[in-house]
């Protein structure tokens, strides 16, 4: 059973009916008690960084989700801002994260966009991946885009993929069992669709 975090942002039945469209079962929920009984957990998230947190202490939910994460090493993916809650601090409200991955989240330099280059960064985005098992069978993909600020990670191998909206930018990242894509996989078709069949099938050695 696949845990999806209910914190009161993101697109949490499209991801259900994603991972359902694949086989995988999964349960929306806030409870501890139920999300500590899943195998792995899915952090999803549209909106404010500052709120987000917020919302994750008003439910109880940040020293459970960072014991799933840190102490029993259970597989978390983190998607578009659920992925950015994995760093230590958002210029977004000036907030700090939860700390699981060595990077911050900064807004784009505009200064290096083009006069075509919007912000928010909105829409399909060719992504290169580097290998590793999330990607298996994804040829040349495309994700479905929707954020104003980007992952700026300390150590470059936490990086898995990167895009490019006016520059390069990390979209992906991973430190063991703990993922995260900035994209949306449950907008993204079957490149979507195979990215979570991947996730859900994939196997985490123990560290």
């Amino acid at each position: 059973m696949i845990g999806i975090v209910d914190y009161g942002l993101g697109n949490l039945r499209s991801i259900q009916n994603m991972l359902g469209r694949s086989g995988f079962k999964s349960v929306i929920s806030d409870q501890p008690q139920t999300l500590a009984a899943c195998e792995r957990l899915i952090l999803p998230g549209v909106g404010h960084f500052r709120y987000a947190m917020e919302q994750l202490r008003a439910r109880g939910l940040v020293e459970f989700l960072t014991e799933q994460a840190l102490d029993e090493k259970k597989p978390v993916l983190g998607i578009c801002l659920g992925a950015q809650l994995l760093g230590r601090h958002s210029c977004e409200g000036d907030a700090d994260g939860l700390g699981w991955i060595d990077m911050d989240i900064v807004p784009f330099d505009r200064d290096r966009l083009t006069t075509t280059d919007k912000v928010p960064h909105m829409g399909w985005a060719d992504t290169a991946c580097r290998q590793h098992p999330l990607f298996e069978g994804l040829e040349d993909p495309r994700f479905y885009y929707v954020h104003s600020f980007h992952f700026a990670c300390d150590v470059e191998d936490d990086v898995l993929c990167e895009a490019t909206h006016g520059y390069e930018f990390a979209s992906g990242v991973a430190r063991g069992a703990i993922l995260g894509v900035q994209f949306h996989p449950e907008k993204s078709h079957v490149f979507g669709r195979r990215l979570l069949k991947n996730w859900a099938e994939m196997s985490f050695a123990p560290a």
